[in-house]
């Protein structure tokens, strides 16, 4: 199964406090045993980045753009199917943009999973959302 990974899960794997850390990476390991396969969109590319970027953190760059790009991470497409359910996702549900948008990307991957860390997700209908405790 493909598990869409909201931003702020990677962040967390990467970057995180230690107790969070722990916790998302405890997560991933439990996703590869069960054979799902994380999976992740530019818009999660372009979030996980901007940190280090900001930073001028070359090292942690790299440290996130190796997580983001390990062999076993799916990047999902971002066609105009996935714009048009965000707005829909917007109109109905009042997410925030970047919400909207990686909850349609999950979607019109056929993501079986979104794991994040955002109760406010845990209601939308479309796709079973994790929170990460």
């Amino acid at each position: 199964m493909l598990v869409y990974l909201d931003s702020v899960i990677c962040i967390y794997a990467v970057e995180g406090p230690p107790s969070f850390q722990s916790r998302a990476r405890a997560r991933l390991a439990v996703m590869k045993t069960a054979g799902d396969q994380p999976a992740i969109s530019d818009l999660t590319w372009l979030e996980c980045r901007v940190k280090p970027t900001r930073l001028g953190d070359a090292t942690a760059l790299a440290d996130m753009e190796a997580f983001l790009t390990s062999s076993d991470v799916v990047r999902t497409p971002m066609p105009t199917a996935v714009y048009e359910r965000a707005c829909r996702i917007r109109a109905i549900q009042h997410y925030k943009l970047a919400d909207a948008l990686h909850l349609a990307a999950a979607v019109e991957s056929s993501c079986g999973l979104f794991l994040t860390n955002d109760y406010r997700l845990s209601s939308f209908p479309d796709i079973t959302v994790e929170v990460l405790p």
